[in-house]
């Protein structure tokens, strides 16, 4: 018989936390920030936090009496008992580590994540009927979103979601930055769209030869140049070396004939040398690969956020990105491409940039 492996867990970690949390009334908002009532391997640890949680968000005080009244009124004291609060306390002295336990928690609680991934992803692997393609997309979304510090989310309550509106809010109110997104560079789209928002998928489509790709170099040069953002380039329709020579161009202010020609000033020379130079320390990431799919797509966008901690993603075009399969017809595979980008763009929670072809 195979001997049952114990999750990893620490018991210890958790009881420190929670006294701490009970002693220091600056405790809770510490712990807050690393941990959540889900990381707790004990449960009945998990619904103290939990109520602790509400008490700190109720701006009510923390201590064996407001805890008690808050596990009554949930009606989860009795499966608690007076005695275990009561040694709760007892359990540490000093709040000074508690930074510390909450750390030893949240490992304790991303192991147990991976091993429940790691178990689904094998189970996903004798299934003869999905698709390698959709089997290996699965496996790498999980083991992303647990490095994320998040598992699949849940419902949450709408003043969860408040909270963090007031606080982007309140933080515009301080800097008085006037824009919640990223600045294109060009103003009038600025102050229409208050800047690219985080999870919105932008689409910048026109005709044929209108300057659409033009456009985007422009966005991506002013965004990595000028705001020092990270952005990630899928150039499906130029080279690398093309896309090069247009930031170049731009970033120069040169003739763009002169360049491709080779027929260049002394000056010419003076502005691409300090163009140059400003643009390797740009934080611009390029990648060429022709007829990119979809998933192969989200899987390197993935891993550039992951590396270079990317605020942005431009696509060029989207025409060109293949959906993985063929479908009845081309505008349910564009549909489709949008879609993923749409889905990318919110699992990364940056904007996607997506340029777009429209028929003559």
């Amino acid at each position: 018989m195979a001997n049952l492996r114990v999750p990893p867990h620490n018991e210890e970690a958790e009881q420190s936390v929670l006294g701490a949390v009970l002693i220091d009334k600056e405790a809770i908002n510490v712990v807050s920030e690393i941990i959540k009532p889900v990381d707790f391997y004990n449960d009945i640890n998990g619904i103290i936090f939990d109520a602790m949680v509400t008490l700190s968000d109720e701006r009510k005080p923390i201590d064996i009496v407001s805890l008690t009244s808050q596990l009554k009124k949930k009606k989860l004291y009795e499966k608690i008992g007076s005695s275990y609060l009561t040694d709760l306390v007892n359990t540490v002295p000093t709040a000074a580590n508690i930074e510390h336990y909450a750390f030893l928690i949240k490992e304790a609680s991303t192991k147990r994540a991976l091993i429940k991934a790691a178990a689904e992803i094998s189970e996903l692997g004798f299934l003869e009927d999905k698709e390698i393609k959709s089997i290996l997309d699965k496996a790498e979304s999980s083991i992303f979103s647990i490095s994320q510090g998040h598992i699949i989310k849940g419902f949450i309550q709408i003043k969860e979601a408040l909270a963090e509106s007031f606080d982007r809010i309140d933080e515009l109110h301080k800097t008085g930055a006037g824009l919640r997104g990223i600045r294109t560079g060009f103003m009038d789209l600025d102050n229409t769209l208050s800047g690219l928002q985080d999870s919105n998928l932008i689409i910048l489509a026109a005709r044929p030869g209108q300057g659409k790709t033009a456009m985007a170099v422009n966005i991506a040069q002013h965004v990595g140049v000028n705001e020092k953002i990270p952005i990630g380039i899928f150039s499906l329709e130029m080279s690398q070396e093309e896309l090069v020579d247009r930031l170049l161009i731009g970033q120069a202010d040169v003739d763009a004939w002169r360049l491709k020609t080779g027929k260049l000033s002394e000056s010419d020379f003076g502005k691409l040398s300090e163009a140059m130079g400003r643009l390797a320390d740009a934080p611009i990431f390029i990648d060429d690969t022709p007829g990119i799919s979809v998933s192969e797509m989200r899987t390197k966008a993935r891993r550039l956020q992951l590396e270079h901690k990317i605020e942005i993603l431009i696509v060029d075009y989207l025409q060109l990105v293949d959906p993985g399969r063929r479908y009845d017809s081309r505008v349910q595979e564009v549909s489709i491409v949008s879609q993923s980008l749409k889905n990318l763009a919110r699992e990364l929670k940056i904007p996607v940039l997506a340029v777009s072809q429209l028929s003559r």
